[in-house]
């Protein structure tokens, strides 16, 4: 198994999950012309991709879904909730799939066990994709964090982790007050300590690669969340990485060491 992200952050998300022949985009928040060029970034045609995933409706997670799915016949899978607000884009998409947001499937090689997180969204879920071998869970978009959630992320040899944005930097900023309560609010984003607390109630003992994602431009810092990720596993920030907004990041394995 292995994954990539094409960009992570407010203007846009994209993550590449391959296992063996099948290749999976979870959500797809960038423009056709954009997406291709991210997808060649990581050496991938659009035609590699077998199916999109989507977490919710928002724009930066399914903006660019509709015309990518039926530019290149690509099926795509969302929650009941998701698709209904969806479904006016959904003229003359080949496969549309739903999805229940506790019952696990599979798409060709990749398991896929989603569940639902707290988020401003009509019904939103996140994933954890396995091969029978390795399990890498995704979390972006959550406001607080939930015994499921940590149950399901517990023991993954690969994490995506959200730190949106540190507390103080968020609330010096000029932001209004009402968009600062939303996205420090249980249905918002994870700040970086609260990403660290999640971090620290998980069994990390098999973990290889762990990504701080959706970071803010403008009230976060890759230093100040791999900082905070640190601190739980009690190594160094230059043992992590962070997904940026304009490349997100390159391939990671999973492999037996």
């Amino acid at each position: 198994m292995r994954f990539a992200s094409l960009g992570s952050g407010s203007e846009g998300n994209a993550l590449v999950v391959e296992v063996g022949r099948t290749r999976i985009m979870l959500d797809c928040g960038f423009g056709l012309r954009d997406t291709v060029r991210r997808l060649a970034a990581k050496a991938l045609l659009p035609e590699d991709v077998d199916a999109i995933v989507i977490t919710h409706e928002h724009s930066d997670h399914i903006g660019g879904a509709a015309r990518f799915s039926r530019k290149y016949g690509i099926p795509v899978w969302m929650t009941r909730g998701t698709l209904a607000v969806f479904c006016n884009q959904c003229a003359h998409l080949p496969e549309i799939n739903e999805l229940d947001s506790h019952t696990a499937f599979a798409i060709g090689d990749i398991e896929i066990h989603p569940f639902p997180v707290p988020h401003d969204a009509r019904e939103p879920v996140q994933f954890v994709f396995g091969d029978g071998v390795y399990r890498l869970g995704v979390l972006t978009d959550v406001g607080a964090s939930t015994a499921h959630i940590e149950a399901m992320l517990s023991g993954c040899d690969a994490l995506v982790l959200e730190c949106n944005h540190d507390r103080d930097l968020l609330d010096k900023s000029a932001y209004p007050s009402g968009l600062k309560r939303r996205i420090s609010g249980r249905f918002g984003h994870l700040d970086n300590q609260a990403a660290a607390a999640l971090l620290s109630k998980l069994d990390n003992t098999r973990l290889q690669h762990l990504v701080a994602a959706h970071l803010s431009k403008h009230n976060n810092t890759p230093q100040l969340a791999l900082q905070a990720l640190a601190g739980v596993l009690g190594c160094t920030p230059d043992w992590f990485s962070h997904a940026s907004q304009d490349d997100g990041f390159d391939w990671r394995e999973l492999r037996t060491a």
